[in-house]
């Protein structure tokens, strides 16, 4: 037997070394980051000629991803801990339905009706988290509920109070709020006007809008998405509570054995999930100027499915933000590529399904391939 030289590290033979391409290919985010580059080369070579990367172009596919992105980052954290909301898409209808009737009918102030909006919508949230836990059903049961209730109710809401699903007059009800404009408002404009007088970006030849910029500004939405990713991804990877919605996904019985608060973490969840829900239907209804009840329709499944791409596996404890993140560009670059290349829109749906399957058998093969499961 050798002795080991007294004061170095005792070797612990229990502990596996990995290589840093090994660490790199068992990333959840690794096949979405490799989708986007195909796409991206993909539409480069057939739509690169259609106006699709110029700056109106880029804000195009960018608007749409960041409406991928909100409910993603929400959906992906759920996930995660081991749930699923699937009453995203009619909290979405409900939340503009909502606002739309507090301010437009009710006479409320604009302000207030969006933060009255933001609270039923996370108490909604909080009892399919509650239904979860003290039913023992699972969420995706409760949750597919709570879509056809919702969807119901905010039906019955519009119709019963204005004989029309449709509510407008909200963009007249908002004109000077200070809350409104942190949704429906948009950033930077001076610099984009400063990138038009230098020729960098086109401007308008003809109209009323001649000579100004075809983009004078980021929109909300974009904002509240990037926001959203950053502390999302913070929160996953960078603090206790985000450790705890990992062993909540991953093993709920020995997350409770270490002390981890299962129930509340994943309450929190559904809470944010419907908070992301809620800032969706916020923009939404202030850039249209309007509600309407059939909004979000199928937006939970792609979500679900964004978050899939993005490397998270349905059974939880395993995804990142990031690749959620990636997940929702590549959708939104794909339904706008398709647009600019002259393809068919119905097309779109197609490519979610094939996408879906092939991220599953993806994500599935590289994790068996590396880890050595099978």
């Amino acid at each position: 037997m050798v002795d080991q030289p007294s004061g170095a590290p005792v070797a612990d033979e229990r502990i596996q070394r990995q290589s840093g391409l090994r660490r790199a290919f068992v990333r959840p985010e690794l096949g979405a980051m490799a989708g986007a580059v195909l796409v991206f080369v993909y539409f480069a070579i057939v739509a690169g000629g259609t106006g699709m990367f110029a700056a109106d172009g880029i804000m195009n596919w960018g608007v749409v991803s960041a409406q991928f992105a909100i409910i993603a980052v929400g959906a992906c954290l759920l996930m995660i801990a081991g749930e699923f909301d699937l009453s995203v898409g009619s909290m979405i209808g409900f939340a503009g339905i909502v606002i739309a009737l507090l301010s437009v009918h009710m006479g409320w102030p604009m302000w207030a009706s969006i933060i009255a909006a933001f609270i039923v919508a996370m108490l909604i949230g909080a009892a399919n988290g509650y239904l979860v836990i003290k039913t023992g059903l699972p969420s995706f049961i409760v949750t597919l509920a709570s879509l056809y209730i919702l969807r119901g109710l905010t039906i019955y809401l519009s119709i019963s109070t204005t004989r029309q699903t449709i509510i407008g007059g909200v963009r007249e009800a908002a004109q000077g709020d200070w809350l409104a404009a942190l949704f429906g408002g948009k950033v930077l404009g001076f610099v984009f006007s400063w990138l038009a007088d230098m020729g960098w970006i086109a401007t308008f030849q003809a109209g009323n809008r001649a000579g100004q910029p075809v983009v004078d500004g980021i929109p909300m939405l974009m904002i509240w998405a990037v926001a959203l990713i950053i502390f999302a991804h913070v929160l996953l990877t960078r603090t206790r509570f985000g450790n705890w919605i990992y062993a909540s996904g991953g093993d709920a019985r020995a997350a409770r054995y270490v002390g981890v608060p299962v129930d509340r973490v994943k309450i929190a969840m559904f809470v944010f999930s419907a908070f992301c829900a809620t800032i969706f239907a916020t923009c939404q209804v202030m850039e249209f100027g309007s509600a309407a009840a059939d909004r979000g329709l199928l937006k939970e499944f792609e979500a679900i499915i964004a978050v899939v791409i993005g490397g998270a596996l349905l059974t939880g404890g395993y995804g990142s933000v990031i690749g959620a993140a990636l997940g929702a560009l590549i959708f939104g670059v794909v339904q706008q590529g398709l647009f600019f290349a002259g393809v068919e829109s119905s097309l779109f749906r197609v490519f979610l399904g094939v996408i879906l399957l092939l991220a599953v058998i993806l994500n599935t093969y590289i994790r068996r391939l590396i880890t050595g499961e099978r």
